[in-house]
């Protein structure tokens, strides 16, 4: 029988806690808990509030990997969901809003993907993404040319950009928007993919074509769709270490000169909390967010 743990006053039946689900390094489902519970701090005012989208690994990377958007069956009566818009109709989806919510849910395995917009306004983008995707053999190193370019940019246009590495192979970088639809960022987001593909085109790419990815940066722009959905800050990945899509400063971008200098795994987080705090947390600030020129 599941071990029964309360947290915040909800009974959790945890489940396989000695499993392994990362192989290469032995990290067990218990040590994703203990993952989750200790970066709980930072990483629940990023879910909060935003329909998550949950990319389950239950027997690990190497095992079936799914979406699972609607809400789970099972899903505990005190977990909030709620109603949200889609192309094809409205769905009821998982709100992680509390510490037990999250602690459910990472029994689940998942990665953590939420929209660009939280369900009280979702016509109304509240961030701004572009996900920074190397093609071998480029690598990290080149996301990091192409983020600071687009810091640079954006500053221009009085918008402040925050970057966190995807906890694959790339770089995110993420803004704090206002007064503009999802379509609109995605326009605007578009337009500046278009404007760094030009400036940089030995380097850069805007599309999304195959054939031309190989040693080049792919900046997706499309995730600002209403539809789409970015991996969260601070969500385990299902990859063959638990790596961590990491909050990193602007220094360890320009300093970047080999790919391993920007790559986090699960016990590396607590400490880069107590050296950093949360990086991101300027984007939850009432009053940052800027609107599109």
């Amino acid at each position: 029988m599941a071990p029964i743990t309360e947290v915040e006053g909800r009974r959790l039946a945890l489940s396989n806690l000695d499993k392994v689900l990362y192989p290469a390094s032995g990290f067990t489902k218990g040590e994703v808990l203990h993952y989750y519970a200790t970066t709980a701090e930072v990483l629940l005012p990023h879910l909060r509030d935003r329909p998550v989208s949950f990319l389950r690994y239950p027997d690990g990377p190497d095992g079936q990997v799914f979406f699972v958007k609607n809400v789970p069956p099972g899903t505990p009566e005190w977990v909030t969901t709620a109603e949200v818009p889609r192309s094809t109709g409205a769905a009821r989806m998982v709100l992680v809003q509390d510490l037990a919510s999250l602690m459910w849910a990472a029994n689940l395995v998942t990665e953590f993907h939420t929209p660009q917009w939280v369900v009280e306004a979702p016509a109304e983008a509240d961030r701004l993404v572009f996900d920074l995707d190397p093609g071998a053999p480029a690598s990290v190193v080149d996301c990091c040319r192409v983020a600071l370019w687009l810091r640079e940019r954006l500053a221009g246009d009085g918008i402040e950009a925050y970057a966190k590495t995807s906890g694959s192979k790339g770089l995110h970088l993420l803004a704090a928007v206002r007064g503009a639809s999802s379509a609109r960022v995605s326009d605007y987001a578009k337009g500046l993919a278009v404007e760094a593909e030009r400036a940089m085109p030995e380097l850069v790419l805007h599309r999304m074509t195959r054939s031309l990815r190989p040693g080049k940066v792919f900046v997706d722009w499309s995730q600002n769709a209403a539809r789409k959905t970015t991996a969260a800050p601070y969500t385990l990945r299902a990859r063959p270490e638990p790596t961590v899509s990491a909050p990193v400063t602007w220094d360890e971008v320009a300093e970047c000169r080999a790919p391993g200098r920007l790559e986090f795994r699960a016990p590396d987080i607590v400490p880069r909390l107590r050296d950093h705090g949360d990086l991101l947390a300027p984007l939850l600030e009432p009053g940052r967010a800027a609107a599109l020129p």
